[in-house]
C-alpha cells in the first residue's frame, strides 16, 4: 500500500474533510495569539520603562529580569498557535499512518531499539534528551519503527552552564527476512580512525569485536566503512542497492551522517535530520506540501525495505 502513497489521494478523503472542518480551529488559534500579544505588549511595556526608571538596580541586571519576563510572555503568545499546530500534525500523521496500516503515537518513551543504536555507537553520549514522533507496524512486509530524538549534551558549569545539541534525527528499525549469522555495522568512513589516522582495523562496541570489511560499492566505497564478526556475510549484506537505498533516505529526510546496523534480524538505522513528519501547519494553506514531503519520507523506507527483501534478490 505504501508504494500508492499518495498526498491527493489523501486529501481527497478523510483528511481533507477534516482539514477543512479544522480551517476555522487555525484561524481561531491565530487570533487569539495576537490577541495575547497586544495584551502582553500593553501591560508589560509600561512596567518595563518603569523598571528601568524606578529600580534602583544596575542596567544589565534589569535588563536581564526583563528578558526572562518577556521570554515566558512570549511562550504564552504562542501558546494557541503551539496547540492548534500539534492537533493538526497528530491528526494528520495519524491518517497517514492508518492510510499505510501503521500506528503512531506523538509521545514517546525509547526503547532496546535506542538502546541498541547507543550499544553500538550510532549515537553520540548525552545528558539530556526528547523523543517523539514514533509509528510502528509493518512497511514493505517487513516490520518497521521510527521515532524521533533530540540528544543534549551539558558543556560548562555553574552560571555557564548550557546544553548543545549533538544529535536530531531519527532512529529507525526495519525486519529482515532471515536472521543474521553475525553483526555488521556501517558508519560514515571517518568514523572510528586510529590514533595515527586512518581506519582501525577492529572496534570493540556493546561487548563485541568487529572487523573492517571494505564496502564493495565503485561510488560510495570512500564515503563509507563497515565492522562486522562475520566477513562474509557482511559483503552479502552491503551491496550496491541497498548503499543506493541509504544515499536515497538521506535526501528524502535532508539528512546526513547515516549509519546502520545489521543485528538480530533487524536493520537499525540512524540519521541526522532537520523535524521530521512535522506535517502540521497553523497555515492551511501548506497542508498539501507538508502532508507530500511525509510521504516522500515514507516512500524512501519503503524502498529500503523491499531492498533488504531476500524474496526480491
Amino acid at each position: 500500500m505504501i508504494d500508492n502513497l499518495n498526498p491527493q489521494a489523501l486529501m481527497a478523503g478523510p483528511l481533507g474533510d477534516w482539514l477543512g472542518e479544522q480551517r476555522h480551529v487555525r484561524e481561531a488559534a491565530k487570533a487569539k495569539s495576537k490577541s495575547r500579544g497586544w495584551n502582553a505588549a500593553i501591560v508589560l511595556l509600561p512596567l518595563f520603562a518603569a523598571g528601568m526608571i524606578l529600580i534602583p538596580m544596575d542596567f544589565v541586571p534589569k535588563l536581564m529580569i526583563a528578558a526572562f519576563i518577556g521570554f515566558f510572555a512570549l511562550i504564552w503568545v504562542q501558546q494557541p498557535i503551539s496547540k492548534a499546530k500539534k492537533a493538526m500534525k497528530v491528526g494528520i500523521n495519524e491518517a497517514i499512518a492508518g492510510s499505510l496500516g501503521l500506528a503512531y503515537s506523538h509521545d514517546v518513551e525509547p526503547g532496546e531499539h535506542f538502546e541498541r543504536a547507543r550499544g553500538f555507537d550510532m549515537v553520540p553520549s548525552f545528558h539530556r534528551s526528547k523523543f517523539e514522533d514514533m509509528w510502528h507496524g509493518e512497511i514493505g512486509g517487513q516490520r518497521f519503527m521510527l521515532h524521533e530524538a533530540k540528544l543534549e549534551q551539558k558543556r560548562g558549569s555553574g552560571k555557564n552552564t548550557r546544553y548543545v545539541t549533538v544529535f536530531k534525527g531519527a532512529i529507525i528499525a526495519i525486519g529482515f527476512s532471515r536472521d543474521f549469522h553475525g553483526t555488521t555495522l556501517l558508519q560514515r568512513a571517518n568514523k572510528h580512525r586510529g590514533f595515527f589516522g586512518g581506519r582501525k582495523d577492529s572496534i570493540k562496541l556493546n561487548g563485541m569485536t568487529l572487523d573492517n570489511v571494505d564496502v564493495v560499492h565503485p561510488v560510495f566505497g570512500d564515503s563509507f566503512a563497515a565492522w562486522t564478526t562475520d566477513q562474509v556475510e557482511a559483503r552479502y549484506l552491503i551491496h550496491p542497492a541497498y548503499v543506493e537505498r541509504i544515499i536515497a533516505i538521506e535526501e528524502a529526510f535532508s539528512g546526513k551522517n547515516i549509519r546502520t546496523l545489521f543485528h538480530r534480524g533487524e536493520v537499525l538505522v540512524a540519521i541526522e535530520s532537520g523535524d521530521m513528519f512535522e506535517s502540521g501547519s497553523i497555515d492551511a494553506d501548506k497542508d498539501h506540501e507538508m502532508i507530500a514531503k511525509t510521504c516522500e519520507q515514507f516512500s524512501s523506507l519503503a524502498g529500503l525495505a523491499r531492498s533488504l527483501d531476500e524474496a526480491a534478490r
